[in-house]
C-alpha cells in the first residue's frame, strides 16, 4: 500500500535537464514557465556550474576581458525549477536514473540531454598535455595568465573554423607583443562567399595574424607544433580548437547514437531508442531536409525551446510538432571593433549580402549579448522564445532518423 508520500510522487512527472548550456537553459526556462501552473511538473535542472558559460564569448575570457556573473540559481529564481550543481558520471536509460558526483542518484520519467560537445584533446598526440582548449570559463582564464605572462613569442591557434578565427584575432588585437600564426586545413572564411572571405582574411593581415592553409598539425609539443610533412613552428603558447567530441555518456547509458555520439532524434527531438528522453543543442543528431544540423547557439536555443513545447504537449496528450530550422547567418568578430556577418540560406550556404566592419561588430554583439535577456523574457513570456526561421523549402516535410 502506497504511503500520501509516495503516491504524491507518483503522481508527479518529474522532468531532469542536463546540461545548463544554450540549449539546455531555454528548455529549463521553457519548462518552468509553461509548466507554472501545473503542480504536477517537476523541473529540474542540472550543471557543474552555478555560473551560465557564455561560450560565444570565451575567446574574450581568453584574452584576459572581465565578463559579467550570470548565475543560474538566480535566473530560476521564481520559476519552481529546481538547480542541482554537479558533474553528470552517468546515465542508466532503462532505470531512468542519473547519477551525479558518482554519490547521488536522481530520477526522471522525462530527460532532457543537453550535455555538449568539448575539445577534442584526443586525437592528436600532445594537445591534452601541451594545448590550451577554451572548454569552459576556467580553461579561457588559465590561457589568459599565459599569454599575459609571455611577453614575446609565437602563440599557434589550430583549427581554421569560426571559434579559431575569433580567438586568433583577439589574441593579436589584445596583444600586439605576440606573434599569432592560425594554422587549418582549410581556408579561413571558405563558408562565405568570396567577398566577405577576402575581407576577413584583409582583417587578419591587419591584426598581423599569419595564416596557414592546407596544413594538418600532427603533434603538439611543449614549445613547437609539428604539421604532417615534418615541419615545427615553434610556439610559446598552443590553443586547439581543431575539432570536438560529444561525451561518451549517451552512447555508454544504451541511447541510439550516431558516429560522433550525438543522440539520434526523432522529428520531435527524441530519442529514437528511448523516447522519454529528448536530446538538445550539439549532444543531438537532428536531422533537416538539408542534412543534420551542426549545434550552434543559433540552432541550440530553438531545440531546447521545441523540446519543452513538446514535452507540455505529450503531458497534455497531444502529438508533439516536427522540428524545423533554418540557418540564417554566420556572424565572426575580428577583434572588438570588427566583424564579417555572412548571412546565409537555410542550408548554412552563403547568399550575396553580408556585413562588414563596425555594423558588423554591433551586430556580432547584439546576437552574443542576446540569449540572457531572451531567457529572463522567456520566465515572462515563453511564447517570445519560440520564433525561429523554419527553414521553408528546405525544411519542409523533413523526417528524422526513425
Amino acid at each position: 500500500m502506497n504511503t500520501g508520500h509516495e503516491a504524491d510522487r507518483a503522481a508527479t512527472h518529474r522532468v531532469l535537464i542536463l546540461g545548463a548550456g544554450y540549449a539546455g537553459m531555454s528548455a529549463a526556462i521553457q519548462l518552468a514557465a509553461r509548466g507554472k501552473r501545473r503542480e504536477n511538473v517537476q523541473v529540474t535542472l542540472v550543471s557543474a556550474h552555478e555560473r551560465f558559460t557564455e561560450r560565444l564569448r570565451l575567446h574574450m575570457t581568453a584574452t584576459g576581458q572581465a565578463l559579467a556573473e550570470l548565475s543560474i540559481p538566480e535566473l530560476l529564481e521564481g520559476t519552481g525549477a529546481r538547480f542541482v550543481r554537479g558533474w553528470v558520471t552517468a546515465v542508466d536509460a532503462d532505470a531512468k536514473t542519473v547519477r551525479i558526483d558518482d554519490d547521488r542518484v536522481l530520477h526522471y520519467d522525462t530527460l532532457v540531454y543537453g550535455l555538449g560537445s568539448v575539445a577534442d584533446t584526443a586525437a592528436v598526440p600532445g594537445v591534452e598535455g601541451h594545448a590550451h582548449t577554451l572548454a569552459g570559463v576556467e580553461d579561457a582564464e588559465i590561457l589568459a595568465d599565459r599569454l599575459a605572462r609571455l611577453g614575446s613569442g609565437t602563440v599557434a591557434v589550430v583549427g581554421s573554423g569560426l571559434t579559431g578565427i575569433e580567438s586568433a584575432a583577439e589574441i593579436a588585437e589584445r596583444h600586439p607583443e605576440l606573434n599569432v600564426v592560425l594554422l587549418g586545413r582549410e581556408e579561413p572564411g571558405a563558408a562565405m562567399n568570396p567577398r566577405a572571405r577576402a575581407y576577413l582574411r584583409a582583417a587578419l593581415d591587419r591584426l598581423g595574424v599569419a595564416v596557414r592553409s592546407g596544413v594538418e598539425v600532427v603533434k603538439v609539443l611543449p614549445d613547437a607544433v609539428e604539421l604532417a610533412g615534418g615541419e615545427r613552428i615553434a610556439s610559446g603558447a598552443v590553443l586547439w580548437t581543431g575539432g570536438t567530441r560529444t561525451s561518451p555518456l549517451a552512447a555508454a547509458a544504451g541511447l541510439a547514437v550516431d558516429e560522433r555520439g550525438r543522440i539520434i532524434t526523432d522529428t520531435a527531438l527524441r530519442s529514437v531508442s528511448h523516447p522519454e528522453v529528448y536530446a538538445v543543442g550539439d549532444a543531438a543528431a537532428i536531422r533537416q531536409g538539408y542534412g543534420v544540423l551542426h549545434g550552434t547557439c543559433q540552432s541550440g536555443m530553438p531545440t531546447g525551446v521545441h523540446a519543452a513545447v513538446s514535452i507540455v504537449r505529450a503531458l497534455k496528450g497531444r502529438q508533439p510538432k516536427p522540428f524545423r530550422f533554418g540557418h540564417y547567418h554566420t556572424p565572426v568578430s575580428l577583434g572588438r571593433q570588427d566583424a564579417v556577418v555572412q548571412f546565409t540560406r537555410p542550408d548554412d550556404s552563403p547568399r550575396r549580402i553580408h556585413l562588414t566592419g563596425r555594423t558588423a561588430a554591433r551586430y556580432k554583439e547584439t546576437v552574443t549579448a542576446s540569449p540572457w535577456p531572451t531567457y529572463g523574457r522567456m520566465k515572462k513570456m515563453p511564447a517570445s522564445g519560440a520564433f525561429w526561421p523554419r527553414g521553408g523549402r528546405f525544411t519542409r516535410g523533413a523526417k528524422g532518423a526513425e
